[in-house]
């Protein structure tokens, strides 16, 4: 009697986190190395890969006609990728669409969607794809023993492993995805940059990531948005493989109306009109009056913003906009690959170039040993022709006798069993005395072309040559020019509440003798008239915007700013600037001065030391202000005064004594804060004597100077005439001519613009 086999017999027992351990480093894996990260070789998902190859077996190359993408999917799905449908095609359309890839693979007919909506696309009933030319690099060699081919999911088919990519694909259209414990995020690049930097990596196999920036400048995507990520940080990128990169669209004024003609990576025109439509709702955007999308064929990205002033601040506006809408983006980097072992790592662009140059030497040394084996296949071949020809009336004969000629032919002529199949394979018509010398011929032609691969496969440098020339030829042939600029720039800042109220109109900020402030709008009051209180009187008065702040400087060299939209109405005789700035006990406002934040202006102590600075670094919201000149004992600032042209403009130093010296601008340092360097000598004992340096004029090239003074008529000092006063920065000068050492007035005079008068003694 037999016993019965119990069923628990066959029951593998294992403790539950082993098995759940086990079950989901299998499944990791699979999504790691199957589904999400692309590989070095191709660039290409699995998904991709078989797509693109679906496509080439159904002989839908750039030159073919256009065939229906249900076709496609369902000879993926049915051959080599047995997922669903709609992801299939959905990796399909990302293929094929110009504002997602660099360099798209798929030439599409229909609705492929749209940068507004990428998943808009229609169904794959209703659109029709085929390769492009571009695809080509992938595919070329695909049947010439590069790579190898693995089996289908059911054993039935063939597909490759890897596609033999004659370009690095991965970093020219990029590349994201999300495994399992790690994700994937690569930008595109520019084709022939890519391609000088493997040139250049063939030759010098030890450059790094410095040297490659040389020819691969940073990222391009398919956008002519700018990308404002400083070089410093795109080099951090290339050596460490992560890293951030920021995009910035693009605009221009037309009209008095902003135009934005380019979108960052990815950034829906519909949405960026959405966040600006829900801050005017807001009121946090006045100066906009209305916003359109004005995008056609002809011009993709066209946003219009209509502001209320063709003087209204547009680089501030805009600026706004980009910190608080996807007009400006960034791009988080981690270059996280399958490298050619077969395992994921983080990669740099060195070794991820080097790896790739590995991979291809390789490919191309298989393609060169197919061909050859080919090569002495057929040479083999002819060979056994040729021997036939020259014995043709005996192989006819042993042919028409012999039942089985083969193994006699073999052993009359010493032919091999491939040279005596090949003779019996012959038609009659080849036997002509013509076809004798096709063989002769082509024989010829693959002794040359044997040669020549022996000696590529033997040289290592002729392997390399014959690389770097495929390169080039690529280059050239699918190659363009850089789509996305690298422009560094500054960090955008969202305007406040108070700041978005303010616009560009013109204001005039009057100072009076005692302190007091106040605002009119306009450039055409004259502020010597305005109401002063009794005992007060004019002191200054500075022209600018009312988006502009307003800069005060008090004797110990520190800036104070405040908004113009916050000071009273000149209507009115004004309120005390302590009330909105706290000044040091000691100190008074000394200046005052407002313009364009770029805007360059010398900073100068009474001791003939000074600086040139931007009115960008004097601009501080703290109340206690911000200290920028530093003064000695007993020293006082001069008046600030302007460089309208810094590489050109010359400074003219005037001392209390009439001392002047004249020299460029250029030779001041720019700082952001401090002393400075020497403008005019005054000895230290002059200095406590009481000469002063008491102003600075600008002197622009083909200018001169016209003295006033009470006592003697007006002089003018023509370029001759102020070729002793020109001299080195930091010496003494020289004094103005006799009786004008005192003058009230100097006027500095342009051919073809107004005159600008200065008062030495008050600046």
């Amino acid at each position: 009697m037999k016993t019965p086999v119990k069923s628990m017999d066959y029951i593998e027992s294992k403790p539950l986190h082993e098995f759940t351990e086990q079950a989901y480093l299998e499944y990791a894996m699979y999504v790691i190395l199957d589904r999400a990260l692309p590989n070095v070789a191709d660039g290409l998902k699995p998904v991709q890969r078989r797509i693109i190859y679906a496509m080439n077996e159904l002989s839908l190359n750039a030159s073919a006609k256009h065939k229906k993408s249900a076709r496609t999917v369902g000879d993926v799905l049915g051959k080599f990728h047995p997922h669903g449908d709609t992801a299939c095609y959905e990796a399909m359309v990302h293929m094929a669409q110009p504002f997602s890839y660099r360099y798209p693979l798929i030439d599409g007919q229909g609705n492929w969607g749209s940068p507004d909506d990428p998943k808009s696309f229609a169904a794959m009933r209703y659109t029709e794809a085929k390769l492009t030319p571009y695809a080509e690099v992938l595919l070329g060699e695909i049947d010439s023993g590069t790579v190898d081919f693995v089996a289908n999911f059911d054993g039935t088919l063939k597909e490759p492993r890897l596609l033999p990519a004659r370009l690095p694909n991965l970093i020219l259209n990029g590349s994201s995805g999300i495994a399992v414990g790690m994700a994937t995020d690569i930008p595109p690049h520019n084709l022939r940059e890519v391609a000088d930097g493997l040139i250049h990596l063939i030759d010098n196999p030890d450059s790094t990531a410095s040297d490659l920036m040389e020819f691969i400048k940073g990222p391009d995507f398919p956008t002519e948005a700018e990308i404002i990520t400083p070089p410093s940080e795109i080099l951090k990128i290339y050596e460490t493989g992560q890293g951030m990169v920021r995009m910035r669209a693009t605009f221009q004024k037309e009209n008095g109306d902003i135009i934005i003609n380019a979108l960052p990576y990815q950034v829906s025109g519909a949405r960026v009109i959405e966040q600006i439509a829900a801050q005017m709702q807001a009121k946090k955007l006045p100066m906009i009056t209305d916003l359109r999308d004005e995008s056609n064929h002809e011009d993709p990205t066209r946003i219009l913003i209509s502001v209320k002033s063709g003087r209204q601040d547009s680089e501030r506006l805009m600026d706004h906009l980009f910190a608080t809408t996807d007009l400006e983006r960034s791009y988080r980097v981690n270059i996280n690959i399958i490298g050619t072992n077969g395992s994921p790592g983080v990669s740099g662009m060195p070794a991820l170039l080097s790896e790739w140059l590995s991979f291809r030497t390789e490919t191309v040394r298989r393609r060169l040993l197919t061909r050859l084996e080919k090569v002495r296949d057929r040479l083999h071949v002819l060979d056994g022709l040729l021997i036939a020809f020259l014995n043709i009336d005996e192989v006819i004969s042993i042919i028409r006798k012999n039942d089985e000629p083969k193994p006699i032919l073999m052993e009359r002529f010493g032919l091999s069993d491939r040279q005596a199949e090949s003779i019996l394979e012959l038609k009659l018509r080849h036997l002509a005395k013509l076809e004798e010398f096709k063989i002769r011929s082509e024989k010829s032609e693959l002794e040359k072309e044997r040669d020549y691969l022996e000696k590529t496969l033997e040289s290592p440098r002729k392997l390399k040559n014959l690389i770097k020339k495929e390169i080039r030829t690529d280059s050239d042939k699918y190659g363009d020019s850089r789509k996305s600029p690298i422009i560094e720039r500054r960090q955008a800042q969202a305007i406040t509440a108070q700041d978005a109220s303010q616009s560009s109109d013109p204001v005039t900020v009057v100072l009076s003798e005692k302190g007091w402030v106040r605002m009119a709008k306009g450039h055409d009051i004259d502020p010597k008239n305005l109401s002063y209180k009794t005992g007060d009187s004019f002191r200054e008065a500075a022209l600018g915007k009312l988006s502009q702040p307003a800069l005060f400087m008090d004797t110990m060299g520190r800036f104070y700013a405040i908004s113009p939209n916050t000071l009273p109405s000149a209507r009115g005789q004004g309120e005390p600037l302590s009330v909105k700035i706290s000044i040091p006990e000691g100190a008074e406002i000394k200046h005052l001065i407002m313009g364009e934040p770029s805007k360059s202006i010398i900073l100068a102590s009474d001791e003939g030391y000074g600086f040139v600075t931007t009115l960008e670094e004097l601009e501080t919201r703290n109340k206690a202000g911000k200290a920028v000149l530093t003064l000695d004992e007993n020293s006082l600032p001069v008046p600030p005064v302007f460089i309208e042209n810094p590489e050109k403009d010359r400074i003219a130093a005037i001392t209390s004594e009439g001392r002047m010296l004249i020299f460029s601008v250029s030779d001041l340092p720019v700082l952001q804060k401090g002393k400075g360097n020497k403008i005019i000598h005054i000895p230290n004992d002059r200095f406590l004597a009481g000469e002063r340096l008491t102003s600075i004029l600008i002197l622009p090239q083909g200018c001169h100077m016209m003295l006033h003074s009470s006592k003697k008529p007006p002089v003018i000092l023509k370029e001759a005439n102020l070729e002793p006063y020109f001299g080195t920065r930091g010496r003494r000068g020289k004094h103005l001519p006799f009786g004008y050492e005192k003058a009230e007035m100097i006027e500095i005079i342009c051919p073809g613009s107004a005159s600008e008068m200065i008062n030495p003694t008050q600046g």
